[in-house]
C-alpha cells in the first residue's frame, strides 16, 4: 500500500442554485490551480434568505490534495 502526505486547504464556495453547485464551483475553482485533488470535506453549510426564501448557498470546506516532487501546486 502506498504512503500519502497531503496538503489541506480550506475553500468557501457558493452558489445561488444548491449546495452541491456551491461545492462543485469551489472543486472546480481549486482544480484549475491545483494538482492531485483527492478528497473534500464540508465543516460549514451556510445561507442568506430573501424575502422568506433561500437565495442563496455557501459552503465552507476543506480540500486535500498529494503533493508531488515539484512543489504544492501549479505554478
Amino acid at each position: 500500500m502506498s504512503e500519502h502526505v497531503y496538503k489541506i486547504i480550506e475553500l468557501a464556495g457558493s452558489s445561488p442554485v444548491g449546495i452541491e453547485q456551491a461545492i462543485g464551483n469551489a472543486v472546480a475553482k481549486a482544480d484549475s490551480s491545483l494538482r492531485n485533488l483527492r478528497w473534500f470535506q464540508v465543516s460549514e453549510i451556510r445561507g442568506q434568505i430573501e424575502d422568506g426564501e433561500v437565495a442563496h448557498w455557501q459552503v465552507v470546506m476543506r480540500v486535500g490534495f498529494t503533493l508531488d516532487d515539484e512543489g504544492e501546486g501549479k505554478t
